[in-house]
């Protein structure tokens, strides 16, 4: 170090921090470039060359922000503090131009994208498009203090999920982000299109979605009952076309579908989904979601039947529409080994096969 190397870094010009690439910065970051508060307030007059977007946001041009700019925004805005009071990613550089230099994506400490902005995010059709949101949701920490504001939604929760990466931004699961959306939606055709794009886009499955609104304690609400109803019976058509799909690509027996089990003359043992006489085994696709409580009796009387074929010499085979979905292979040599069994068991009760 020579006498002559300054202590501090220089400030660097005003019109340089806004050159084109660096578009969004906090009040915390500008103190460090050397622009003090009266300055930024200055420059943020109206007509003036910058404006606050957010509290302690300061978008460094004139005219609307684009909406890549307000998420950054609502994030930088809720992000929490990570040194000194500036922000966690640092300055956000947004590009001027599709298909310009691509600056670095700053990490959003403890903030994530959530709700109608996350789900438009993630792909959905029937979210409606960035630009036309007035609000941004953003998840947060319960106990942060931050409050609603501009186009910033807070929204809080015990437990921050995992986010998930979405050109450049955190974003909730698609899961958490459906509670969120569905919680600020009153139309029942909205909160119906979105539940069942969200199964039938392969997004994720019913009984995920079903217990992040248990959570959020939404299944009160009439129109978030039907929209249920409508989900649990899109994942369970689906699910029964994978396992038809299953079947036939696989080369297993064909089974007799949909069937009810009763013992002769005696009493009604219970549905399955899927049947083969000859070897006494039953397929059952668990589709069930939980919704209350209560309905752990469901449950019970489910191992109930289940533990009643089985003493009656009945496989019961259990598989899941997850498990179909991502390994139907397996789930086929899983029917096929239960099959291959049936002539090494004592011979199962006869049962009568009815239609379901």
């Amino acid at each position: 170090m020579t006498h002559n190397t300054p202590l501090t870094p220089r400030p660097r010009p005003l019109h340089e921090l806004a050159d084109g690439r660096r578009r969004l910065m906090t009040a915390a970051q500008l103190r460090a470039h050397g622009v003090s508060a009266a300055e930024t307030d200055e420059q943020c007059r109206p007509g003036g060359p910058w404006q606050q977007l957010l509290p302690n946001v300061v978008l460094l041009h004139p005219g609307p922000p684009t909406s890549d700019e307000r998420l950054h925004a609502v994030l930088l805005y809720a992000a929490r503090d990570r040194s000194c009071g500036a922000a966690a990613g640092g300055s956000v550089s947004v590009p001027v131009q599709p298909g310009g230099e691509q600056p670095p994506v700053p990490a959003y400490a403890e903030a994530m994208i959530t709700g109608l902005a996350a789900l438009t995010l993630h792909g959905f059709s029937a979210a409606p498009p960035l630009s036309s949101l007035e609000l941004i949701d953003v998840l947060v920490p319960r106990l942060r203090r931050l409050r609603t504001t501009g186009c910033a939604r807070v929204v809080r929760t015990t437990a921050l999920p995992t986010a998930v990466e979405l050109t450049g931004v955190p974003v909730a699961p698609v899961a958490r982000a459906l509670a969120d959306a569905v919680a600020e939606l009153t139309d029942p055709g909205t909160v119906r299109r979105l539940l069942t794009e969200a199964v039938r886009g392969g997004h994720c499955e019913p009984a995920v979605v079903v217990r992040e609104l248990n959570r959020a304690r939404l299944l009160s609400r009439p129109h978030v009952v039907d929209a249920v109803d409508s989900l649990v019976a899109e994942g369970r058509a689906l699910a029964e076309q994978r396992l038809y799909r299953m079947v036939r690509e696989h080369g297993l027996p064909e089974p007799v579908w949909n069937v009810d089990l009763r013992l002769p003359g005696g009493p009604h043992l219970g549905g399955v989904d899927a049947f083969w006489p000859e070897h006494a085994v039953a397929l059952e696709l668990d589709t069930r979601a939980h919704r209350r409580r209560e309905d752990d009796a469901d449950w019970a009387e489910h191992a109930r039947k289940r533990e009643h074929l089985e003493r009656l010499g009945i496989t019961v085979v259990h598989l899941t529409p997850r498990k179909l979905r991502d390994s139907p292979e397996h789930q086929a040599t899983v029917v096929r080994t239960a099959l291959m069994a049936a002539g090494d068991r004592e011979p199962a009760a006869y049962v009568v096969v009815l239609p379901r």
